[in-house]
């Protein structure tokens, strides 16, 4: 007598096996990520790295910095009217950051400079007037492949830059 897997039990776990290759925290990609899934602009709560530019925060509850990266989404810092920030986001040819923007009139762009590596975000801001700008970037979760199974999943990052 032939066995046979029932056809309900097979379509479940290669369902399961396909959502557990786009549903993973790592990243195949160089640059590292939070690999932070987010629907809304509140992210989740998380731990804040330590500012680069100095190692307390102010009583505003935010901290100077003068370059960000990946690691930095959800933070807030501070510049002063002058100061220029630099963003630096490392993604692939798979799975590209979209071009860094900022969401307020406290904060100008200025020439970052070249990006070298495709799938990277280079921007560079200087702080114009006091106020508050939330600058921002997307990228796919999962690499898009042919022929693969793929999700449509966006790991967004941001940071709040406060100008005084």
């Amino acid at each position: 007598m032939r066995r046979s897997i029932p056809h309900t039990a097979l379509a479940v776990t290669a369902l399961a096996l396909a959502l557990a290759g786009c549903g993973g925290q790592t990243d195949s990609g160089k640059g590292g990520g939070s690999g932070t899934v987010s629907s809304s602009p509140t992210p989740a709560p998380s731990t804040t790295p330590t500012p680069t530019a100095s190692p307390s925060a102010s009583a505003t509850g935010c901290a100077p910095a003068a370059t960000l990266d990946v690691h930095d989404s959800g933070r807030t810092v501070c510049l002063s009217v002058g100061d220029t920030i630099r963003i630096s986001l490392d993604g692939t040819a798979k799975r590209p950051w979209k071009p860094v923007t900022a969401d307020g009139s406290a904060l100008q762009a200025v020439n970052s400079g070249f990006v070298l590596q495709p799938g990277d975000a280079s921007a560079a801001f200087k702080a114009v007037s006091d106020g508050r700008t939330r600058l921002r970037s997307t990228r796919p979760l999962c690499a898009t492949q042919t022929g693969r199974v793929s999700c449509l999943g966006i790991q967004e990052w941001w940071v709040t830059v406060v100008v005084k």
